[in-house]
């Protein structure tokens, strides 16, 4: 007995040495430190770094900084910056890259220039650590971006060049750490220079050409190995830091850089970025916050004015350059008073860039102890700043009504859409079901459902369970984006039937149906089958057919009839591909005649869409492979078709489909048919009646007359 208890004592003799104790320890600080300090309205990375203070060697010595928490403290490092990099919305900050350069600018600059006279003057540190903690002010983390989410704001301007201006601030933040590096150990001269330039070329070459190609061909290649894309990225990562220490920068660059390159192959919505950010911050980048903690030195602090008064005054400047640089932009632009403070909180939080910055230069011996623990303190002074601050302008910018999201104002328009997938061959309808993924409304509470329709004979109930347990793999799949996947399995003697009266009874908004792959069929599916549908559902169909996989995509060329812009469902169909355009961050080439061209540029424009979209005019419906010039073999095709008696409607869309499949049998390619007339109360009644042998007998009674009149006039002449 007396042997356990020496055991039990020596195994929590402080610092613990038992390393399933201390991970234990560590994920409990994890579970718990941001459930606490939520409710105190403190933002979870400050409840982390103070954990770290109390348990680290300065504090109550519950643990040291072992290997393994260095190892681990590595990662969460660089998983931070390739995060940074990957979250970027690279076509809101192409769409604003003048404004957002001229706010990375004065972000920048403006913080150095008041933040290096007062360390070097008033706080007395060397150049090389004076520049090094102004270069500090300069940076910024937009910790305070889920308030403008949850606000519903994004797609106001002042936040556009908030995001565009961290991508500048942040890459030359991270330039000059590695030129203050190597000037202080004494190297920085003409070679550096030309080492750095051609290094810095090769590195910038290999992660913006080779790297890119060489993902998307494995993602390609490795299309169902969900959990070998994870694998992959994350080895991308660590391969990029190492490309980067050895070009003779830090390895946090290499990881932003990495972050940068994969960001347009990884949909912000899919399943893959859902792991990447799950494990990052479930794990990896909270160890790293644990680990900053334990580095401070509490007593430094508490025993004279010293620390007090570099933390005080490194708060105050960072505050002062940050609001000064958006007072500036404000100017600039001409923006309101709370646009310039929405500014001033998305930039003045400071967190990842300025740990990783601060840590560097103290591990190299450039920055003392007080200037570690007073950005600290100014971390979580400048979070909680910055939080407030957001918030305030954000209902500000509410009231006055100016850049709220168009959904918001709406009352979520789109809020409860229900999106419907038939499946038939189970081989295909994983892309498809990823196509949906992208595309849906976040803030709908609906699930993607999943349709198998059994045929209904002797063996429909056999079937209809062996329909259930193939179409399981597909919620799994929904699961991993984090997005509700549900299935449904019903008999009909059809399956246009069934189609029809699931998508009534789920009340689904848009329909995604696959591609006839065989010739015979698809002439036979474009006829009778689709008119079939069309005529007893008024929902948004779209046929698609995915060639390749969805990452690998180009553009998106859209061509639109003339008067799709007055259809019912003109909205539903043009949001879902600017969704698209912006997860995959592809451009838009838009055909069409000058007034549905202009209606699309008024929606976007309504609707805060930043991308790019070409717009090209186009009326020659006789001869549209013309258009065929324009595209490659990675470009998704989207049709925008009409039901017969729409207003869109022309008989020439009806031999469309057919020469897309024959001219363009290897693209991507979808077909809509937009939501237009409320036929329910028809389909009710007349479920299994068609309008096909009527509108046959209507185009024959028109041709005859036609042929009269033209007998007439002949004979007239």
């Amino acid at each position: 007995m007396n042997d356990f208890f020496e055991h039990l004592i020596h195994e929590f003799t402080l610092p613990l040495r038992n390393p399933v104790l201390i991970f234990s320890l560590i994920l409990f600080i994890i579970l718990l430190s941001p459930i606490v300090l939520k409710r105190l309205n403190v933002p979870g990375i400050i409840g982390l770094i103070i954990s770290g203070v109390v348990i680290g060697p300065h504090g109550f010595n519950i643990l040291e900084k072992t290997s393994a928490v260095e190892l681990f403290s590595t990662i969460g490092l660089l998983y931070i910056m390739f995060i940074a990099g990957l979250e970027l919305e690279m076509n809101d900050f192409k769409a604003n890259k003048n404004k957002s350069l001229l706010f990375g600018f004065f972000t920048f600059i403006i913080p150095i220039i008041i933040g290096y006279p007062v360390c070097y003057y008033l706080l007395g540190y060397d150049f090389n650590a004076s520049f090094l903690t102004a270069s500090m002010f300069a940076t910024h983390t937009l910790v305070a971006y889920p308030i403008v989410s949850r606000f519903g704001i994004s797609k106001n301007q002042a936040v556009a060049i908030s995001v565009g201006g961290t991508i500048l601030t942040d890459t030359a933040v991270l330039i000059i750490l590695a030129v203050v590096l190597r000037n202080a150990q004494g190297n920085l001269n003409a070679e550096f220079w030309y080492k750095l330039g051609i290094s810095l070329t090769i590195f910038a070459a290999i992660m913006f050409l080779i790297i890119p190609r060489v993902a998307k061909w494995f993602f390609s290649k490795l299309e169902s190995e969900k959990h070998a894309h994870y694998i992959f990225v994350l080895s991308v990562v660590f391969f990029a830091a190492f490309l980067a220490e050895v070009a003779g920068v830090e390895k946090i660059i290499g990881a932003f850089v990495a972050g940068l390159a994969l960001n347009k192959l990884i949909p912000h919505s899919s399943a893959l970025m859902n792991r990447i950010e799950f494990i990052g911050n479930a794990l990896f980048i909270p160890f790293f916050l644990i680990s900053v903690g334990m580095v401070v030195d509490m007593s430094v602090i508490l025993n004279g004015t010293t620390a007090l008064v570099v933390a005080g005054t490194l708060t105050i400047v960072a505050l002062i350059g940050k609001w000064v640089a958006a007072w500036f932009t404000q100017i600039a632009f001409k923006y309101t008073a709370a646009q310039r403070q929405l500014i001033f909180g998305l930039s003045s939080s400071h967190a990842a860039a300025t740990l990783a910055i601060i840590l560097v230069g103290y591990n190299n011996g450039i920055l003392d102890e007080n200037i570690l623990n007073g950005t600290i303190i100014l971390i979580l002074i400048t979070c909680v700043v910055a939080s407030f601050a957001t918030e305030k302008a954000a209902r500000q910018i509410i009231i006055q009504g100016d850049g709220v999201d168009s959904n918001v104002q709406s009352s979520s328009r789109f809020s409860n859409e229900h999106i419907l997938l038939p499946v038939a061959n189970i081989e295909n309808a994983e892309k498809y079901l990823d196509l949906a993924l992208l595309i849906k409304d976040k803030k709908s509470p609906n699930p993607i459902s999943i349709l198998s329709v059994v045929n209904n004979d002797h063996e429909a109930e056999r079937n209809l369970i062996r329909a259930k347990i193939n179409l399981q793999h597909f919620v799994d799949q929904g699961s991993a984006s984090e997005t509700q996947v549900n299935v449904i399995t019903t008999i009909d003697h059809n399956a246009m039937s069934g189609i029809s009266r699931t998508a009534r009874e789920v009340l689904s908004d848009i329909i995604i149906i696959g591609w006839p792959q065989k010739t015979a069929f698809f002439e036979k599916f474009m006829g009778e089958k689709l008119e079939t549908i069309l005529t007893n559902s008024d929902k948004s169909y779209f046929i698609s057919y995915i060639a390749q996989p969805i990452i690998s995509l180009k553009k998106i060329i859209i061509i639109a009839p003339a008067l799709s812009e007055v259809e019912k469902g003109f909205s539903i169909w043009l949001s879902k591909f600017m969704t698209l355009s912006k997860e995959l961050s592809l451009p838009v080439m838009l055909y069409g005649e000058i007034k549905t061209l202009d209606a699309v540029k008024t929606w976007v424009k309504s609707h805060g869409v930043n991308g790019n979209i070409s717009y090209k005019e186009f009326n020659d419906w006789e001869d549209i492979l013309i258009i065929g010039r324009d595209i490659i073999q990675e470009d998704l095709i989207v049709m925008v078709m009409a039901r017969k008696g729409s207003v869109s409607y022309i008989s020439t869309l009806d031999s469309i489909p057919s020469k897309i499949e024959k001219h363009f049998e290897n693209n991507s390619k979808i077909l809509v048919y937009p939501r237009q007339h409320d036929f329910s109360h028809v389909s009710e009644n007349y479920e299994d009646i068609t309008s096909g042998p009527i509108s046959k007998g209507i185009e024959t009674i028109g041709k005859g007359i036609e042929s009269i009149f033209n007998m007439g006039k002949n004979d007239g002449q």
